[in-house]
């Protein structure tokens, strides 16, 4: 495992280690759609001291605990299968149930406490997107992959197609990166007031879950699933 500098890449940095998403989602730093950005740039940005983030990083690399599924050790049809388990097939449950929910919180507070109302219009258009790309990947995307993964000879025709698809499929993540940011700044940090209901509390605590799966979802298809895919069609 090469050591880790102010110089390595966010992304890079949960790849090698996938536990260490952890010390990121606490401290606010995008490893999903900014997972391009060396640390030192986004702890810049953060008024992060990056020596101590490496600290963080090192200590829980230590802990013999944090064990993960790592998508860098897996073949691609591999990544894709565990991607379409644990994710899609995480929208697939949670998508309706906080449609629900936020429809129903919205309804009964939103007089109250009109950010509810936007925390609604929020998710509708976050909905409807990863539903339609979701079902892309699934139908389209990641069949392509596989069959990219197992075929013979000169990939470069395949692996061009595929990039360009990847460019779409990385600016949806960026629409869905930048409403969760809302929907964070929305319910202040995920805090419900104390007055909240129950369905309220459950809201929120959705939503903070929604976040965690999406960024690492979108980390496993940014900074591995498709440059690897493109690498191994020279197209990278």
């Amino acid at each position: 495992m090469n050591p880790i500098t102010i110089e390595t890449t966010v992304g890079e940095i949960v790849r090698a280690v996938p536990a260490r998403s952890r010390i990121f989602e606490n401290l606010g730093i995008d490893y999903c759609c900014g997972g391009k950005k060396p640390l030192a740039e986004v702890c810049r940005a953060k008024g992060l001291d990056p020596a101590t983030v490496v600290a963080m990083l090192a200590a829980l690399d230590g802990d013999a605990e944090t064990t993960a599924a790592n998508p860098d050790a897996m073949t691609l049809a591999e990544l894709c299968n565990h991607i379409e388990q644990f994710h899609h097939g995480y929208l697939r449950e949670e998508l309706p149930r906080l449609d629900f929910m936020t429809r129903k919180v919205a309804a009964v507070h939103g007089d109250h406490e009109p950010r509810l109302l936007e925390v609604r219009r929020v998710f509708e258009a976050f909905n409807v997107e990863m539903t339609a790309h979701t079902k892309e990947e699934d139908e389209t995307i990641f069949p392509a992959i596989r069959q990219l993964e197992s075929a013979k000879g000169d990939r470069t025709t395949a692996a061009a197609n595929l990039n360009a698809s990847f460019a779409k499929l990385e600016s949806e993540h960026d629409r869905a990166g930048a409403a969760l940011v809302q929907l964070k700044d929305l319910t202040d940090s995920y805090n419900p007031p104390d007055w909240a209901c129950n369905t309220f509390r459950a809201l929120f605590d959705a939503l903070a879950r929604l976040e965690q799966n999406t960024h690492q979802h979108v980390h496993k298809e940014n900074n591995v699933l498709f440059p690897r895919a493109l690498a191994i069609g020279g197209a990278a």
